[in-house]
């Protein structure tokens, strides 16, 4: 069955100029929004009923952190936030819980392994504000290899960025065109395709198999490949010490 697509909660931005910020998608995720401005934004937007859930269940997950027997009690909340604070908001709430729990990587892997699709996306959501180095690498490949496509946009937040290496990187990128996930789904994806000869050959040649095979090459496709040449000298162009590029 196909779950609603949840609501991100975040709080507004604006940009220099103090107007709505623009094309910033990513930031509107759990991954990217700090723990505490997630809470104070996910607060404004629920009703008493589930705020009140929510404050109970942020209290138990920081006066129980770890595992308590079987299972911990905020284990349980993660499982009841969807109907607790909406389809809309439960990523919101998940990634609140895991972080007042001050869940490791053990526990993070468990609640991955066991959980619902759910709360895996909410697992990987988490990690930039649960675990500093690569321990939990092999949760962000796992979902790579699925065809969940909204576990493959929540494995591509900042801890990825941080962390995948090029070879990894690249293929997910090229993932995101294969199944349709929108490359604004990739965290950092200017930075990392800057000058990345490797990443155009690739995208190169999936539009060249993609035009042979008479299919639409995808717009994302051009975008990215846009950015592998960003920064470089325009042919012909002198370079630092005078010398044509």
């Amino acid at each position: 069955m196909t779950q609603p697509h949840a609501a991100h909660v975040t709080p507004h931005t604006q940009d220099a100029e103090g107007t709505p910020g623009s094309q910033d998608t990513q930031g509107t995720t759990p991954a990217h929004v700090p723990p505490a401005d997630l809470r104070a934004a996910l607060s404004a937007q629920l009703d008493g009923a589930a705020r009140a859930w929510l404050d109970q269940a942020l209290d138990e997950a920081a006066a129980h952190p770890g595992t308590h027997g079987p299972i911990s009690v905020w284990e349980l909340r993660l499982a009841e936030a969807g109907r607790r604070c909406g389809p809309a908001h439960a990523d919101a709430a998940r990634v609140l819980v895991l972080h007042a729990a001050r869940a490791d990587t053990d526990a993070l892997t468990r609640v991955y392994s066991q959980g619902t699709a759910d709360e895996r996306r909410a697992v990987l959501h988490a990690l930039p504000h649960l675990v500093p180095g690569p321990d939990a690498l092999p949760l962000v490949e796992d979902a790579l290899r699925t065809n969940d496509t909204r576990l493959v946009a929540a494995a591509l937040g900042p801890y990825a960025a941080r962390h995948l290496d090029a070879h990894q990187w690249r293929h997910a990128v090229l993932k995101c065109l294969f199944t349709g996930v929108p490359v604004d789904s990739v965290a950092d994806l200017a930075r990392r395709a800057r000058g990345d000869d490797e990443l155009a050959r690739m995208l190169g040649d999936y539009a060249a198999e993609r035009t042979a095979a008479d299919r639409a090459v995808p717009e994302d496709l051009h975008r990215v490949l846009a950015l592998t040449e960003a920064g470089r000298p325009a042919p012909g162009t002198a370079g630092p010490h005078g010398k044509e590029s």
